[in-house]
Formats: structure tokens, sequence, C-alpha cells
């Protein structure tokens, strides 16, 4: 994927090139402009099965872990067309590079796009997981094959190496991607469901690897909000 980033890092946007022919694929919505020489296509995100089953694996997909039940293709239909995509959270971008030793798995809404031999698989989470924790519900986003892809987050991007000597505890809302490598559960920062805390539910991860984790979350923002949003009884 031929990119640059442009603007602040709070506000970025992400300005790609691409080849007559060439395809990338993007979170739905993610298009702030193109060149007029780009087609947009959207296609069912159902893992590649077509078809009436292909729409019913999108919807209980989309039903599980949140994901959109459509994903946009951009293929430049010239040399040189260019094209501009912005997720909708304010925060950084990231580039990670996927190929046979490095794939990733990403929180719901981390995903912003793709070359079209790196897309990603739902996979299903372990039960006790899915249920416990906010990784994606049912699913959780797992790369496949190679070449670049953006993830975005709210806040600042920071990244942690993991080199399995010991775990490492992370608040649920504040993962971004990890390495595939590494294994993970869910479970209670402390107390009762974390009220004694305040931090709810965690990752524990173990393994060697790297995670990158985003500076702020959206449902402490949610909740930062709340008291002044006007209810019907005010």
């Amino acid at each position: 994927m031929n990119y640059q980033m442009l603007g602040s890092d709070t506000f970025p946007i992400v300005q790609i090139t691409l080849g007559a022919g060439e395809s990338v694929q993007l979170e739905r919505g993610a298009m702030i402009y193109h060149d007029g020489r780009v087609n947009l296509e959207g296609k069912m995100n159902s893992n590649g099965k077509t078809g009436l089953g292909g729409m019913l694996n999108a919807m209980g997909r989309s039903m599980a872990s949140g994901e959109a039940v459509f994903m946009t293709t951009a293929t430049g239909m010239a040399a040189g067309a260019t094209l501009g995509i912005a997720p909708a959270n304010p925060g950084k971008i990231i580039a990670l590079t996927v190929d046979e030793t490095n794939q990733w798995r990403l929180n719901t809404g981390a995903f912003l796009a793709a070359d079209s031999t790196a897309t990603y698989q739902m996979v299903r989470q372990k039960v006790g997981k899915a249920l416990l924790g906010g990784t994606g519900g049912f699913f959780v986003m797992e790369s496949v094959g190679t070449g670049t892809m953006l993830a975005s987050a709210y806040g600042d991007l920071l990244s942690i190496d993991l080199d399995g000597r010991h775990d490492y505890v992370i608040d649920n809302n504040h993962v971004v991607a990890w390495s595939s490598s590494l294994d993970y559960h869910i479970e209670v920062a402390s107390g009762a469901f974390g009220l004694t805390t305040g931090e709810g539910f965690v990752n524990r991860f173990t393994g060697s690897g790297r995670i990158y984790i985003q500076t702020r979350n959206v449902r402490a923002l949610a909740e930062l909000v709340r008291p002044f949003i006007p209810t019907k009884s005010d």
C-alpha cells in the first residue's frame, strides 16, 4: 500500500495512491475524498461467502462483534489515483506489517484499511472470554495474508513488548491490536466485577509479542458526559 499520513497526530488522515486495477479494503464510511479515478464498491463482510449464506454470515458477525455488514473496496481506475480516508474517532493511525511472521488481532473498531492481500477474518473467542470481554464480543478480528493493515486509536498509541517472562494486564477498552502469538484471557480487575476499583474487566496477556494500546477510551468519555445530557425528566 502506497500511502502517506496527512494532518496532525490527533486528527490525521491517510492519503492512498493506487495503481490501475489496484484495490484496498476500507472500513465502511472511511472515505473522505478521491480524485475521480477511484471506484468504490460495497461488498458483504462475510469472509468470502456469497449469496444468502454470505449475507446471513455477515449479519450474524455484525450482531456478535459490532463490525459493519458491508466493507468498502476502493479500486484505482488509472495509475496515480488518490484516495483520502480517516476513522470516526480522533487519534493516531498506525500501519501494521502483515506477513508470515507477523499476524495481528484487532479490537472492535480498530480496523481502518488494508491491502487486498492483507485482509482479516473473524475468529470465534472462547465462550468465557466472549461473555465477559469488550474485545469483539463472540468474535475478534485476526489478520490474514501479507501486506499492510492500518488501524486507528482514540487518543495516542503506545506499544508494549512482552518477552514471555511475565503477564501484562490491560483494560479492555484500551487494547487496540496485539500479536496473534500472544495468548490472553479476560478477568475482573478486582473485587466484585471491579466495583471496588472501578476498573471492570481487563485482558491478561501471556507469551511473547507486541500490544498496541490507546491512551483514551470512548466508554470513559461517554460516562464523563452522561450527567450533562438532558433527559425527558429534566
